[in-house]
């Protein structure tokens, strides 16, 4: 066996395509519907057969509306609301939504004090969205420590945290383990375990902190 057919057959694989037509088809009208559909019948733990008992339309028609691969009239979405105990402007709530996005400018970086920041660990707030569809939080962050930084490996919260080395070196403690962290190198680990710079070996350091969990965790 070669040795891309081998890397080909262990490569990890993801449960989410970002090459998929999900995002671009979360535009259109049929597909917006489909899944509000879907989501209420699931919520009320009921299957196609169920809910085309319950409606009089065929399985296949339902099934065409949760796929959107159909437009529905009016008066289906008017029996679809009826059986659902939903108002029928529920099914158009994701294609209406509004989707936040943040843009920061160089240099227009908010400075901030994290909750547990020691002195001299300069955080740069990179962007926040609040509450959002996915459930999750996220805070990128870029930090930058100097020769006045305390050094502090036993920082603790919840949530996944991404490291990326921009510039200088820092030996990074997670749990029992110590890591070399040189430019271009990343660090990706379970936040609940104590973490944090042990040594900073090269400095000015830099680096960026993508924190992730879940909406008021």
């Amino acid at each position: 066996m070669s040795e891309s057919q081998n890397a080909a057959r262990t490569a990890p694989t993801f449960g989410q395509d970002p090459h998929g037509v999900t995002d671009r088809s979360e535009k259109v009208l049929e597909v917006a519907i489909g899944r509000e559909l879907r989501n209420f019948r699931l919520q009320k733990s009921m299957t196609v057969a169920e809910l085309a008992q319950l409606t009089g339309l065929s399985i296949g028609m339902l099934s065409k509306i949760e796929n959107g691969l159909t437009s529905p009239s009016l008066t289906t979405l008017q029996t679809l609301s009826n059986t659902l105990n939903v108002p029928i402007t529920a099914f158009f709530t994701r294609f209406e939504e509004h989707r936040p996005v943040v843009h920061v400018k160089r240099g227009e970086a908010i400075e901030i004090e994290r909750a547990g920041t020691r002195a001299g660990h300069q955080y740069n707030l990179l962007g926040h969205i609040g509450p959002n569809a996915s459930g999750v939080t996220v805070d990128p962050y870029l930090i930058t420590l100097t020769h006045e930084s305390d050094v502090f490996p036993t920082f603790q919260h919840g949530g996944i945290e991404l490291l990326y080395m921009l510039e200088g070196e820092v030996e990074y403690r997670h749990g029992k383990q110590v890591f070399l962290l040189q430019p271009g190198d990343s660090l990706f680990f379970d936040a609940e375990a104590p973490h944090g710079p042990e040594t900073l070996v090269s400095l000015p350091a830099r680096y960026l902190s993508v924190i992730s969990y879940p909406q008021g965790g």
